[in-house]
């Protein structure tokens, strides 16, 4: 008899409709991960009980833990469909959408939230127009090093999800928009706007409203670290209204 992979999944066909629970059989395969499980059921959509159901619904891109797009809570803990190897999970395997995000349908979620936190923070580099300005600013190596760690962040929603202070409850911004802060502050242009960006990190719903849990740093599949930001861009900020007030 085939070896199959049994999917329990969490189902809504949007946002006010009832959820329900159907489970779902697919074939094995060496090296299987769970995009792949949800895809053999979107080419047949049967439940395990042999019941004719709809395709599954859920966001992919890249499928290698680049775009972030495919996260979803996985046996309980918040990580990508496409890295997850169903060979490392217990069955059922237990698929449900994020909680902090506004549902769309199924498995998929509308992540925007994080996106316009990110134009709050004014998080990229401006250009003027021209382009042949000769080098850049130099940077050491330990920069370099400390920016690239803090750029390899997807926007994923992880930490966010794993947040207790983040969610449709509360303006906090999360993690991974404070850490896009700090990246582009320690950029020698980006620094031009490094006021602007704490000015607006210390509005409410900025950094102040973090509460330290420290999930963020130990479900961030990058290994960002995210604390690391908080911590200094709490120190910057502290830093910054006290400068701010002997200016005045």
């Amino acid at each position: 008899m085939d070896k199959l992979v049994t999917l329990k999944i969490k189902r809504q066909s949007d946002k006010d409709a009832p959820p329900r629970w159907e489970e779902f059989s697919v074939p094995w395969e060496e090296h299987l991960n769970v995009h792949a499980a949800l895809m053999a059921v979107q080419r047949n959509p049967v439940t395990k009980d042999g019941t004719k159901t709809t395709p599954v619904v859920w966001d992919a891109s890249c499928l290698e833990e680049v775009c972030g797009s495919c996260t979803m809570i996985i046996n309980g803990r918040v990580r990508q469909a496409c890295s997850a190897l169903v060979d490392d999970l217990d069955q059922p395997i237990e698929l449900r959408p994020m909680s902090k995000f506004p549902l769309i349908r199924d498995l998929a979620v509308n992540r925007s939230r994080i996106f316009q936190d990110f134009k709050r923070v004014k998080a990229w580099v401006d250009l003027d127009g021209t382009h042949d300005l000769g080098p850049g600013p130099r940077q050491s190596p330990e920069l370099a090093e400390t920016r690239y760690e803090l750029s390899r962040c997807m926007a994923c929603g992880c930490c966010l999800e794993a947040c207790p202070n983040y969610g449709p409850q509360s303006d906090y911004i999360g993690a991974a928009v404070v850490n896009q802060a700090r990246l582009f502050n320690l950029h020698p242009s980006g620094k031009m706007h490094e006021a602007e960006r704490l000015d607006s990190l210390m509005d409410p719903g900025g950094i102040a409203d973090c509460g330290n849990s420290q999930n963020c740093v130990e479900v961030c599949p990058k290994g960002i670290p995210l604390t690391t930001s908080l911590a200094d861009t709490m120190a910057a900020t502290t830093k910054h209204t006290l400068f701010s007030l002997f200016r005045k």
